[in-house]
Formats: C-alpha cells, structure tokens, sequence
C-alpha cells in the first residue's frame, strides 16, 4: 500500500477521527502527509457515513486535476489512501491565537489574512471551490500559505467510484445557502461566494473567538445550520478595516459578498 511507496524512515499519528487517519511521514523520498479513509459505523449521536472512506481518493483526483504533482492515491481493504508533500508551518487559528488572549494588544496582521486569500484566490482562479474552508485548512508556511484538504471541492470531474455528494462541511463556516440547501435536500452545491462566507468566518474566528454566528455550543447540526440560514449573524468585532472587511464577506446573500480578488484588494 502506501507505505510500500515511501519507505518511511520515521511517521507519526497526528490525527485519527470520523473516518480519517493521517500521519506525517519522513522518507528518503521526501516529508508526505498520509491520508487513510474509513467509513464512520452510525451511533446514537452519529449517522453512517460511507462516503470518509472515499475522501482519501477523491482529494487525490482533485489534486490531478488541478496538476499538482509529488502525490498518489489509491484503495486498501476499509477505504482510500493518498499521500502529498508536508507544509510546515502553524494552521491560521494557532498563529492568532495571541490576538484571542483576554487584554492582549496584539492585533491579527493583514499580510497574514492576505496570504489566505492568494491560496484560495490560486483555487477560485482555476474554477474551483474548496467547500470545506476553515482555520485548520490554511496552513502559513515560512514562504507562503497553503490551503489543503481538497476532498469537497467541486470545480471538474472526479471518477465516479470515488465521488459523494456535498453534504455541508462544518457549520460554524457554512453560508447561509449551504445551510439552507442541506436542510431542505441533505445536499449542496459549494461555491465560490460560499468560500468567501467561510474565510470570512474563518478570519473572524481566529482573531476573537467568536462564530460568527450565535447558536448553543451543544446544538444538535439541524439546529445549528436553522441559526445559520436564518441570518443570526452575531456583530463583528475584529479591529480596523479587517473588521469591516469581514462583515462584507458575512453577508446573507451571495452575490453582495466581495468576490476573492476584491478581499485581495482591500487587503493588499
């Protein structure tokens, strides 16, 4: 399988929950992160879900598609695999964290917000949506910012033995549309106004902590995307234009969000 591929000379566990596994491997091939799919069993507090066994595979046709290289995927017993290059740096929400500290001073820096809209401007550009932007997804490396996790996005063909339906991503980044699509049909279409929504609450959660919109924390998911597409939108309270920025890209509607390239202006 994959391990055959790489030859590890060293590999820890950094995450293994709701269907995936991924490790960062050192091998005298190069520094790989590692993806294993599996499906989720339902519980009592979680329904099945087949499709994480596949999100592996499907992130590995996308990454061909958009002709990135030094990758692979393929199947194993339970699911899907894939590896790709390792970026090193903190994700968005562990470098803020600084500004979130009770009485800190510290301000979240624009070059930073910055760096996270050219990685999804690069998507957008090549008619991608990435259906899954969060904090955790942008990763500031020492020369550039890099925007991973593609398994959602929509923008070209996938083989079908590895393709899902979009069934909404996490709701603290869902647009209002996503949320109502997913409660009136279990599906959605991502989109790039719906990217811009996400990085917006992605940028505002990372500086103060604070959703952007207000539901209970122990909310089941129905309830949640209810607040979200009914617009109970919380004020944003992040400091200077990037607050007003933010509150822009919140917008209910799609088409009076800015697009990719006017956050890059107003931030640039």
């Amino acid at each position: 399988m994959v391990l055959d591929s790489l030859m590890p000379t060293s590999q820890r566990l950094v995450l293994n929950r709701r269907g995936s596994m991924v490790w960062e491997v050192q091998s005298h091939r190069g520094h790989y992160a590692v993806k294993v799919g599996y499906p989720i069993e339902a519980t009592a507090d979680w329904p099945a879900q087949p499709w994480t066994a596949l999100a592996p595979a499907r992130e590995g046709a996308v990454l061909h598609r958009l002709g990135f290289d030094d990758f692979a995927y393929g199947e194993w017993e339970h699911g899907t695999w894939n590896f790709q290059p390792w970026h090193e740096g903190p994700d968005l929400y562990r470098l803020w964290e600084p500004c979130r500290s009770k009485g800190s001073s510290v301000a979240p820096h624009a070059s930073v917000a910055l760096g996270c809209v050219e990685a999804l401007a690069e998507l957008h550009a090549k008619g991608w949506a990435h259906g899954d932007v969060q904090p955790a997804h942008f990763i500031v490396g020492p020369e550039r910012t890099h925007l991973i996790d593609l398994a959602l996005a929509r923008g070209g063909h996938v083989p079908e033995r590895y393709d899902f339906p979009f069934r909404g991503c996490l709701v603290h980044y869902e647009a209002p549309e996503i949320a109502r699509s997913v409660l009136a049909t279990g599906e959605a279409e991502p989109t790039p106004e719906a990217d811009i929504y996400a990085l917006g609450a992605s940028l505002l959660i990372s500086a103060t902590g604070w959703r952007a919109v207000e539901y209970p924390d122990d909310a089941p998911r129905p309830v949640q995307r209810e607040a979200v597409a009914n617009g109970r939108r919380r004020p944003v309270e992040a400091p200077g234009e990037l607050g007003e920025l933010i509150d822009a890209m919140l917008s209910h509607a799609p088409e009076d969000r800015p697009t990719i390239y006017e956050v890059a202006k107003a931030l640039g």
